[in-house]
């Protein structure tokens, strides 16, 4: 276990003071409730910010070029030791996610042994249908890795993995008229699981936590402010947003208020590690019952005034505040 790590308390919603944290944002609309509220606010200037793909974000983080950002799950748990997450904050789907699709030109039954073109952005969905594949239908595709477009990636396999803005887009507008089947990883996942998926989650580093609890803690909690703006303002971003994607605002409201789920509970924590048990072991790099440190919001000052049976130690199965 992690003894919480000692900081001063945090002072109410000021400016960051010192260093701006380096953060990272994925570019994509799933995450746009999750920033819209710093823009609002002005909080993005107290952020020393990185836009850029999935997994270039996950490297960063790993490597030490980020201090807290988003994370795929795989690579997260392939780092659990390095790195904490933020609580009740990540990118998952209770259900249909509509932005992580396997799209097929034939029944999934009939995919063994056959090419499947994978997206190069996010590895937590390309092992996603992976395992969906190999232990739900009980086909082993033949995996290759493509950066091209859903149509380019569909013309050279008869299947695909896709995610984000494109996985959108084939969602509303290709099903039923561009001659291949929409299969939802996350409807999949719950029907199969009866859990949640987390697709990405928000972490710092441990070594930043360690000597910048106060920062990590003010960080995350303007994270969440973000996102209560967003949905207080959701009908004016949606039309915003209208102007330059290729969805109408009702569409996109629908895809935030219905498919994306923006929470990290113990639903959600009992999903990761559903996850964890399923596909790790060495080739993995991670255990199947991968350790889960989750930040302890409350500051230490606060935990002591408590007492000694406030200090947060385990939480739910496997999870450890930090």
């Amino acid at each position: 276990m992690t003894a919480p790590i000692d900081q001063l308390p945090v002072d109410g919603a000021g400016p960051i003071v010192g260093t701006r944290p380096r953060v990272g944002h994925i570019d994509f609309l799933n995450c746009l409730p999750l920033f819209w509220g710093l823009a609002r606010t002005g909080s993005l200037l107290d952020l020393d910010l990185r836009r850029d793909t999935p997994e270039r974000l996950s490297d960063a983080l790993v490597a030490g070029e980020l201090d807290i950002g988003p994370i795929s799950v795989t690579e997260y748990l392939r780092n659990a030791d390095e790195l904490v997450l933020l609580p009740d904050i990540a990118v998952g789907a209770d259900g249909p996610v509509m932005s992580c699709l396997l799209l097929s030109t034939l029944p999934l039954e009939r995919l063994d042994g056959v090419p499947l073109a994978c997206t190069t952005t996010s590895r937590t969905s390309v092992r996603l249908a992976e395992l969906l594949l190999s232990d739900l239908v009980g086909v082993r595709p033949e995996y290759r890795s493509s950066s091209a477009d859903p149509a380019t990636m569909l013309s050279d396999a008869p299947a695909a993995v896709v995610i984000g803005d494109a996985a959108l887009r084939a969602s509303l507008l290709g099903a039923g008229t561009s001659g291949y089947e929409v299969h939802d990883l996350g409807e999949m996942w719950r029907k199969w699981t009866g859990l949640p998926f987390v697709f990405a989650v928000f972490a710092a580093r441990r070594d930043f936590l360690a000597g910048n609890g106060n920062l990590v803690r003010e960080v995350h909690s303007r994270f969440l402010a973000s996102r209560e703006v967003f949905l207080d303002e959701i009908d004016d971003v949606c039309r915003r947003a209208a102007r330059w994607a290729e969805f109408d605002a009702p569409t996109l409201k629908r895809y935030y208020l219905s498919a994306l789920d923006f929470s990290l509970g113990e639903r959600h924590l009992a999903g990761l590690r559903e996850f964890a048990r399923r596909v790790g072991g060495a080739e993995a790099g991670f255990p199947p019952d991968v350790t889960i440190r989750l930040l302890d919001t409350d500051p230490p000052d606060a935990r002591r005034m408590a007492g000694p049976g406030a200090v947060s130690g385990r939480g739910p199965a496997g999870v450890v505040r930090s």
